[in-house]
């Protein structure tokens, strides 16, 4: 997903004005700030300062009068009888003491968490109830505020060589303060049904709307703004996790005070402050503590970088039940203030630190903000239900997107102001103008290797590759598209290699059967060759690269025609497999000849049964018109696949079995760095080739010399084994990598050091069957350890591995290998 959030946060596009107040409230004797202050108009609109004692309020009217308090200060009203929209408030310490807490320990604030985390499973609805229901109508929207912005149009600038002043105009801002007057930036709203039945939540979106859309980024409503829940043990805020001030080992890394009691729902609660101790960018916020049951009745959730963050819950006391019950959620996004760089999203966007310079002027779009609410109503509590379809977490009906406007009067908190509604109607201009549906379109497929022209997509891996049996290979292929059909699909491709002068293609039809699985059936014909001994999962997603580093190195290859029929489904729950039946006839294309039952084979047929399955069990899953997207992925991803041939079988020549599994993890981390944990096996039980069985990944020419050795380095493969060095027909590696941020050394030279060690142990039995061929075996296993610099300047990157171990070479620079690295970033 992904990025496309950011990319509506500063989207660049252009409803009434909103009256803007904006101030700080500070403590009058030291002058400091003070967070988290409440300031409410006299008819009860209210918002909090930020961290830095700042705030803003949008109201549709101008107000007579502040009411500004905060814990352990006098409350103050501020008349608003001055033409201003800054304000300065001062408020003093109360000159009595906090209410005495009678509770055990040094700190009483850390005795009353100690409560909150003890009792948190019997307060948490989620554990708590068997089951709920409601109905939730949330809106977001990118704006600024008017206010802010000085929109002046003439700037000052000296000439270096004369010294005189120019005036330029220069509109930028002063035109950016006219739109953000009239509309906002991007605005969308939906309207959803949860639906909990323990341990199962569901989202069912009934409604959608996406201000310049007909059609909505899906990717977008599944995107993780806050946590649901409080009293999960990671709290999220924009897609990023963080250890929850309420988890059981909380009170070893955050700091607790309490602020002064108050009452929310005529119940008594504790103001409880609480900051990371250990990172200067985890969170902080306010907690407030039922008195009585210990529970969390509000939480103001922030974090502090190049972006302010904030996300607030508030919950309702539902006497009968006993427990407070979340109603409502607010999140917004502001530019913060850092001298480090902020990664957001998976660390897939990084805003960069604040300049240096204090006087440096503040563009228009450091104003931006992103906002989002959430309102609840509708609740049901333990009512009789039963979840269909339970593996997905959202569900987006087919009708929500047709909803119409009785529908959204009938499920809207507030109706549009007129701002809002101006923002629909510009953006539908706008965008259906400019035809940003289209080029949002056309982007996602050249992201995946692929460009639209009317109803065919052009596939780009077959425009040009090379390897060393081929020499340069020109090909074309193509596949067809929604506009074609939704239902049924041609595809396929014709290459020639200017090396071995050989045509090979491919052509196939498949009908899709299901749409809610996924469900495809289909056959293809393939002539084409393929490297020997190559390890593939049917069910890996297709990747397009510019380039593909291994083959280029290749030379030993095999042709193959193969006639292929299969069915691709996610039927099961959180997998996607491959069920398909394949008859090859297989020409080797280098000197072999395979040795079974007193026959010599130099060509050979195989008919083969296959399974191929995988299982993201941890992933979140949404289910739309177009099908079913993973939109929160998580680790560990498991992969299986068994293959048996089929004896006597269209001229099948030989019996066996091939049995292959994967797991794969990933860890990110605050600080930007990420661990990868790699674990392959593969096993083979009959008579098969060497074609067929595994080379495990090498990638290192048979060179005298290490600088004629050097070339691109793969991603899971063995840069110090050479090629064809060892074959396997069973076998099992484990590759770790470690990797840290990226590293500003010099302007424009930003390196990535990542840390990989490789380990691979096999076995080959009956050796004595594979003639023409001269290779060692993994018996004593393979090891290997390196370091990659990646993207050191604009992508490309530097590599360096050493070769250790049973295998390890008796020449120490034939241990050694460097390669070149290269990592193509779109920005997604």
């Amino acid at each position: 997903m992904k990025q496309l959030f950011v990319l509506f946060l500063f989207f660049p596009l252009w409803l009434q004005a909103q009256f803007q107040l904006h101030g700080v409230v500070k403590d009058s004797e030291t002058q400091k700030p003070l967070s988290f202050a409440t300031i409410t108009t006299e008819k009860g609109f209210s918002t909090i300062s930020d961290v830095d004692g700042k705030f803003s309020l949008s109201l549709i009217a101008e107000p007579e009068a502040l009411i500004v308090s905060y814990v352990g200060y006098a409350t103050q009203t501020i008349s608003l009888f001055e033409n201003k929209s800054f304000f300065t408030i001062y408020l003093s310490p109360k000159t009595n003491a906090l209410q005495e807490v009678i509770v055990s320990g040094e700190n009483p604030a850390n005795a009353i968490i100690e409560e909150v985390i003890r009792k948190k499973n019997t307060n948490n609805p989620q554990k708590q109830l068997k089951s709920f229901q409601f109905k939730s109508y949330n809106k977001l929207l990118v704006s600024a505020n008017p206010d802010s912005i000085a929109g002046k149009i003439d700037t000052l600038f000296v000439d270096a060589v004369t010294k005189d002043k120019i005036i330029k105009i220069d509109s930028s801002d002063y035109k950016f303060k006219k739109i953000i007057d009239k509309q906002h930036l991007f605005l969308t709203e939906k309207v959803s049904r949860f639906q909990y039945e323990k341990p199962i939540l569901k989202e069912t979106i009934l409604g959608t709307k996406m201000a310049g859309f007909k059609e909505p980024i899906y990717e977008l409503l599944g995107f993780g703004l806050q946590s649901f829940s409080i009293y999960d043990p990671k709290y999220e805020l924009f897609e990023t996790k963080y250890k929850s001030p309420i988890s059981n080992a909380a009170l070893q890394e955050y700091r607790y005070k309490i602020l002064d009691t108050t009452a929310i729902d005529k119940r008594d609660v504790f103001v409880i402050y609480f900051k990371n101790k250990i990172s200067s960018k985890g969170l902080e916020g306010l907690l407030y503590i039922d008195r009585e049951n210990f529970a969390v009745a509000k939480a103001i959730m922030r974090i502090r970088g190049v972006l302010d963050i904030t996300g607030i819950h508030e919950f309702r006391y539902l006497p009968k039940e006993s427990i407070w019950f979340p109603i409502r959620k607010n999140f917004k996004i502001v530019k913060g203030k850092s001298k480090e760089p902020t990664a957001i999203l998976g660390g897939r966007i990084e805003f960069a630190a604040e300049d240096d310079d204090s006087n440096s002027q503040k563009n228009a779009s450091d104003f931006t903000y992103l906002a989002s609410e959430m309102h609840v109503f509708d609740l049901e509590i333990n009512p009789d239900l039963k979840i269909k379809k339970s593996s997905i977490a959202i569900d987006v009906k087919e009708s929500a997107i047709d909803q119409d406007d009785a529908f959204w009067k009938q499920n809207r908190i507030d109706s549009l102001d007129i701002r809002s509604q101006r923002t629909y109607f510009v953006l539908d201009s706008v965008v259906a103008k400019q035809k940003i549906e289209k080029k949002i379109r056309f982007g996602r497929k050249i992201i995946n290797g692929y460009v639209p022209f009317g109803p065919f997509d052009f596939d780009l891996r077959y425009l040009l590759s090379y390897n060393n049996f081929e020499g340069f290979r020109f090909g074309i292929g193509s596949i067809t598209n929604e506009q074609f059909s939704r239902k049924f699909r041609l595809e396929g491709y014709t290459a020639y290699g200017l090396k071995d002068e050989t045509i090979k293609y491919n052509g196939g039809a498949a009908f899709r059967i299901g749409n809610f699985s996924n469900t495809w059936i289909g056959g293809s014909y393939t002539d084409d060759v393929r490297e020997i001994a190559s390890i593939n999962f049917a069910t890996d997603k297709r990747v397009f690269k510019l380039y593909d580093p291994r083959p280029i190195n290749i030379s030993t290859f095999y042709n193959h025609k193969t006639w292929r029929g299969y069915i691709e489904t996610k039927i099961i729950p959180k997998t996607e497999s491959i069920w398909q039946l394949t008859h090859s006839e297989v020409l080797p294309l280098f000197n072999y000849t395979f040795d079974y039952n007193g026959r010599l084979y130099h060509d050979y047929s195989i008919t083969t049964a296959m399974f191929s399955i995988q299982w993201n069990p941890f992933s979140d899953f949404m289910q739309t018109p177009n099908g079913k997207i993973e939109f929160e992925k998580r680790f560990p991803k498991f992969s299986f696949q068994f293959t048996k041939s089929l004896p006597h079988f269209l001229n099948n020549d030989f019996d066996f079995g091939k049995l292959d599994a994967r797991v794969e993890y990933e860890k990110k981390y605050l600080n930007g760095q990420k661990s990868e944990v790699l674990l392959q096996a593969g096993y083979v039980f009959g008579a098969l080739p060497l074609t067929h069985l595994y080379n495990t990944s090498p990638n290192n020419l048979t060179k005298d010399n290490i600088l004629q050795r050097i070339t691109i380095a793969g991603k899971n493969s063995f840069e110090t084994m050479y090629f064809n060095e060892f074959f396997s027909s069973e076998y099992i590696m484990l590759q770790f990598k470690h990797g840290s941020r990226r590293v500003e050394l010099f302007p424009k030279v930003k390196p990535s050091l990542v840390l990989v060690t490789r380990m691979v142990w096999g076995n080959l039995k009956n050796q004595e069957r594979h003639i023409g061929v001269d290779y060692k075996t993994l018996n004593q296993g393979f090891f290997e350890s390196g370091i990659e610099l990646n993207q050191i300047y604009k992508g490309f990157g530097l590599t360096g591995f050493y070769r250790y171990g049973p295998n390890q070479l008796p020449r120490f620079e034939d241990n050694l290998a460097i390669k070149l690295s290269f990592v193509f970033d779109f920005g997604f």
